[in-house]
């Protein structure tokens, strides 16, 4: 990729805190699928302490708001947040082990919510590393599949023989359980898009499977 050789094309001015921050804010808003009405930011670490100077706000804000890292409009990401009705706030957490450049995100709307927790790596790379309190990894390059199941025999086979039917290739894929019979997680990076079929057959695919999120690829992201 360019930005492995020159860096992330952004509005400055860290990589980290900017540039970064707002591809948190962008992954967010794929992980919710809808425009962002309302959002609590919880920063934690060198993002609590330095947002004010690296204008991390504004990127975070920009990203939920759709915008690009390199767009101009991040600079007055707040203003234009808030004429579009969006509701937001700041807040500090201090978390034992967080990634010093991480945040998350408490997304409200149409009678649900969502709590998505995500790191700047540096150099523009983030990782999604936490959805509703699961811990997972997703750096978003791709649109993905996330599965919440129970750890069950046969899930992996129905949801990977439901997408081969489809003719959606997968192009990653990692597996997460919080105990051997308990609550599961996978991660399948496909390519391409997920027919609206699709999407629904797989939510009734098998009696493990308590939740399917879909994650599209937004306009702009690179492939």
């Amino acid at each position: 990729m360019l930005s492995d050789i020159i860096g992330p094309v952004m509005v400055g001015p860290s990589s980290s805190h900017t540039a970064g921050a707002a591809k948190l804010g962008r992954l967010a808003r794929r992980v919710w699928n809808d425009e962002v009405s309302k959002v609590d930011i919880y920063l934690r670490g060198s993002f609590a302490a330095t947002y004010w100077g690296h204008g991390t706000d504004k990127a975070l804000v920009g990203g939920l708001l759709g915008f690009l890292p390199h767009d101009e409009r991040i600079k007055d990401a707040l203003n234009i947040a808030r004429e579009r009705g969006m509701e937001y706030r700041f807040f500090a957490e201090n978390i034992d082990g967080a990634h010093p450049n991480s945040v998350r995100f408490v997304l409200y709307g149409n009678d649900r919510t969502m709590e998505v927790v995500g790191a700047s790596l540096g150099g523009g790379v983030v990782e999604l590393q936490e959805i509703d309190g699961f811990r997972l990894s997703l750096k978003g390059d791709l649109a993905a599949l996330v599965t919440f199941h129970v750890d069950r025999p046969g899930v992996l086979a129905t949801v990977t023989g439901l997408l081969a039917k489809h003719d959606v290739n997968i192009a990653t894929m990692h597996l997460y359980r919080q105990g051997r019979g308990g609550k599961a997680a996978m991660v399948i990076e496909i390519d391409g898009d997920l027919k609206q079929e699709a999407k629904e057959e797989l939510q009734r695919s098998h009696p493990a499977l308590m939740r399917v999120i879909f994650i599209p690829l937004a306009e702009g992201d690179l492939i």
